[in-house]
């Protein structure tokens, strides 16, 4: 697979103007529409975090870091004090890879800067949010992690639009460093309006002994989203694991997957997808390409079509360029199993509720280590999809 995806996006059917926003003090201020949508994709002021970042349209609205080891702030302002972040900004992806990293490149508009400090053990996640309240907007924004050598850092990034957005487009673009030892999970929620393009773009470099966790979830009908994260295992005993989960409604397209790249001796990786239309079109894709000895890594893709009018298309691929290495893949689409469905409605529930527990299972949400309110918002939202569904 050399090219990711089409690009048929008319960039000037999407607004580059939006109000300014006026920085917050407490996440507390912003109106009670608005918090909602925020908790949905993971950002909860009950919740003890290290940090929290909010970026509404163009502004960033609030930033905070709690923890000693931890440091968040503005792209912006990162790259004033650390002189344009010389090693690190526009270093592992390209400015001209397509027309939104491009457009991402030009305008620069924010995002955010987040960094673990060398041995910093951070035991509470940064919240960070991308927020769009502008009807028809673009947003574009530069991201930047840096987790130092034997450093932790654990990110929950959401990212949603507001009560009265219908349409528009999001770029973020996100280049992460994970150190010698260090260990980032990244979890991504997206909870977009009905009519609006995704592209994230997002490269990770893994070194030595480090370790790369990638969570995401879109359970929304988001109209387009089109996502290819790569990573680079180039240090000794490297790690990555993507865990993706997504559910397309009617009228939605999901064009998503991972590549890896294990150019380190004896590093792995695995990719696990879990899939479900409701009427929706989902390309789950893989790619993983073994470059050196001892490099084992799995694939799997499975979904679960529960309209007629839905379409999963699971595209693993494997590449080999070693001779000393184990590579496998697995890719499954179906359906609900009818048995399943009768012995639960056997035991009192309705049909909707069994076969929205049984995609509950599933989607196995408990291997993303999700803070228990937003598990449970998920879990909702999931209800709330399979009940919708032509089942």
């Amino acid at each position: 697979m050399k090219e990711e995806f089409r690009v048929d996006e008319h960039l000037d059917d999407f607004r580059a103007d939006a109000p300014v926003h006026d920085e917050i003090k407490n996440i507390a201020e912003l109106p009670a529409g608005d918090r909602e949508r925020l908790l949905r994709a993971g950002i909860d002021d009950e919740e003890k975090a290290a940090g929290t970042f909010v970026h509404a349209d163009h502004n960033t609205v609030y930033c905070n870091a709690n923890l000693k080891g931890v440091e968040l702030m503005p792209i912006s302002y990162a790259l004033f004090k650390y002189d344009g972040l010389k090693d690190y900004c526009w270093k592992i992806i390209e400015k001209e890879k397509d027309p939104f990293t491009e457009l991402a490149a030009k305008r620069s508009e924010g995002g955010y800067f987040i960094r673990a400090e060398k041995g910093a053990k951070v035991d509470y996640p940064v919240q960070a949010c991308m927020y769009i309240e502008t009807d028809a907007l673009a947003q574009d924004v530069h991201n930047i992690v840096i987790a130092e050598e034997g450093s932790e850092l654990n990110i929950i990034s959401g990212c949603a639009s507001g009560p009265n957005v219908r349409s528009g487009l999001h770029v973020g673009v996100s280049e992460m460093y994970v150190k010698k030892g260090a260990t980032l999970s990244f979890t991504m929620v997206h909870d977009w309006a009905e009519e609006m393009s995704v592209r994230p773009r997002t490269v990770v470099v893994v070194e030595e002994g480090g370790r790369y966790i990638s969570n995401y979830i879109c359970l929304k009908p988001a109209k387009d989203l089109q996502m290819y994260p790569t990573v680079y295992l180039n240090g000794e005993d490297s790690v990555a694991t993507f865990n993706t989960v997504l559910m397309a409604g009617p009228g939605s397209k999901m064009d998503t997957g991972s590549r890896v790249y294990l150019r380190g001796k004896g590093s792995r990786a695995e990719i696990v997808s879990r899939t479900v239309s409701t009427g929706g079109d989902i390309y789950a894709r893989g790619h993983l390409i073994g470059e050196e000895a001892g490099v084992k890594a799995h694939l799997e893709c499975n979904g679960l079509l529960l309209s007629n009018q839905g379409k999963i298309h699971a595209i693993p691929e494997l590449e080999a360029r070693h001779k000393d290495l184990e590579m496998s893949h697995e890719a499954a689409v179906g359906k609900i199993n009818q048995e399943e469905t009768e012995y639960l409605m056997a035991r009192g529930l309705s049909e909707t509720e069994a076969q929205s527990l049984i995609i509950k299972g599933f989607l196995s949400l408990d291997i993303l280590g999700l803070p228990e309110s937003l598990r449970k918002d998920v879990e909702r939202t999931i209800e709330e999809s399979t009940a919708a569904g032509a089942m």
